[in-house]
């Protein structure tokens, strides 16, 4: 009686029973040659395990990238210049009685030498207001946040506090802060540090300030130390994030018309003298990159699963020809073609499903490793473990085809001729 033959009384059962003698035949000559099905199942140990560990690194990077973001601000609009002396007081209060705008901090930015007990170094000073702790979602290590009442006070970052000096600066130290201005002129003032910044634990992506080895002071200041009353860039944060595009839509409107630029224009951002993006446009750009990376990872190795795959269907195609007079002698003891398609299919489906299992595990460590080399958050959904062995007995299955179907075919009398 053949693997699929089924007598009418219990022949579910029967059927199960046949399968698991496929099984168990499949298994007995896998087991036979254990190297050939050792190096059988290495491509797609591999290739399964190249997919599994860049789908789990693409989704690392999309998480990296949102917490990047996140760190800088909340509901953020940022607004900077492109042109010398461009936005004064006026605008920023343009910008404040935007509806919508829940708070708005100008920015002056300029790399001062800083000196601390003997020791200078050129560190970047950055202007801003009370408002930036709320924006820019400031949280201190210690003691507390500049505000509009200060003068010569400092907030500054975790590394500037402890790795730039050789002496760690604390809350109540005092710092000298110098700028040169044009002509060569050196201006000074001594700054009581008020507070230190946390460390996000991540740099902003899309190219903003890196507070853990700034010093903030407030514009004021240093305006008045550099002799100039403008501001290089606002900080905004609208109300709501449901609200962002809308509000962001209309601080630009009113700058626009502000500079004299037309609605028509308003589009074409080579005809504003400023750059105006929020927290939405990031997030937008960033998963589009992160998206653009993770199907680079996957399309390579897609192709290392493909190599895997044909190595499946060589090395089945020569176990086909080594067991030429075994398929003769089955055929003869009454197997039919449809029992010799399973038992090779079913021999291609556990070689892939064992290459599966161990290139999901290879691909989640090898995830791991990379993730903590680079420093980003590890991820693995089930849906990626899922996903491998479906890949796996697809594969098993695409590759085993062929060969399976040409066992099939054999003539009895030819197969028990084969020599």
């Amino acid at each position: 009686m053949g693997l699929l033959e089924k007598s009418h009384p219990g022949e579910v059962e029967v059927l199960v029973l046949r399968l698991r003698e496929a099984v168990k035949i499949s298994l007995g000559s896998i087991w036979s040659s254990k190297l050939r099905s050792g190096l059988t199942t290495l491509g797609i140990i591999i290739g399964i395990a190249a997919v599994v560990a860049n789908v789990s690194l693409g989704e690392s990077f999309n998480v990296y990238f949102a917490e990047e973001i996140n760190a800088q601000g909340s509901n953020f609009i940022i607004i900077y210049s492109q042109e010398p002396n461009l936005f004064y007081t006026d605008e920023l209060e343009l910008i404040d009685k935007t509806p919508g705008v829940s708070g708005v901090s100008p920015i002056k930015e300029q790399l001062g030498e800083v000196t601390y007990f003997s020791q200078t170094k050129n560190i970047n000073v950055v202007g801003v207001t009370g408002d930036y702790e709320d924006t820019a979602n400031i949280i201190m290590e210690e003691g507390s946040f500049i505000s509009d009442q200060d003068t010569f006070s400092a907030a500054i970052g975790s590394e500037v506090a402890n790795e730039k000096f050789n002496r760690n600066i604390s809350t109540r130290s005092t710092i000298n802060v110098s700028f040169r201005l044009e002509g060569g002129r050196i201006v000074t003032r001594k700054f009581k540090v008020k507070g230190i910044i946390e460390s996000p634990g991540v740099s902003f992506v899309g190219g903003g300030i890196d507070r853990d080895v700034s010093i903030f002071i407030p514009v004021s200041t240093i305006n008045q130390m550099l002799e100039e009353d403008d501001f290089s860039a606002f900080f905004a944060m609208s109300d709501s994030l449901d609200d962002l595009e809308e509000v962001s839509d209309e601080v630009d409107k009113r700058l626009a018309r502000n500079f004299g630029v037309s609605s028509r224009d308003l589009e074409d951002e080579d005809a504003k003298p400023y750059r105006i993006f929020n927290q939405a446009d990031v997030l937008e750009q960033t998963n589009q990159l992160a998206d653009t990376l993770r199907n680079f990872l996957v399309a390579v190795a897609l192709i290392s699963l493909l190599v895997g795959s044909i190595g499946i269907m060589n090395i089945m195609l020569v176990t086909v020809t080594e067991r030429t007079r075994e398929i003769g002698i089955m055929k003869a003891l009454g197997y039919s073609g449809a029992d010799i398609l399973l038992l090779f299919l079913i021999e291609s489906v556990i070689l892939s499903l064992f290459g599966g299992l161990l290139g999901v595990g290879v691909g989640i460590g090898g995830a791991y490793a990379v993730t903590n080399f680079l420093n980003l958050p590890f991820l693995f959904s089930p849906y990626i473990f899922e996903a491998g062995f479906l890949v796996a007995i697809i594969v098993g299955v695409a590759a085993g085809v062929y060969p399976a179907n040409k066992a099939a075919k054999m003539a009895p009398v030819d197969a028990l001729r084969y020599e």
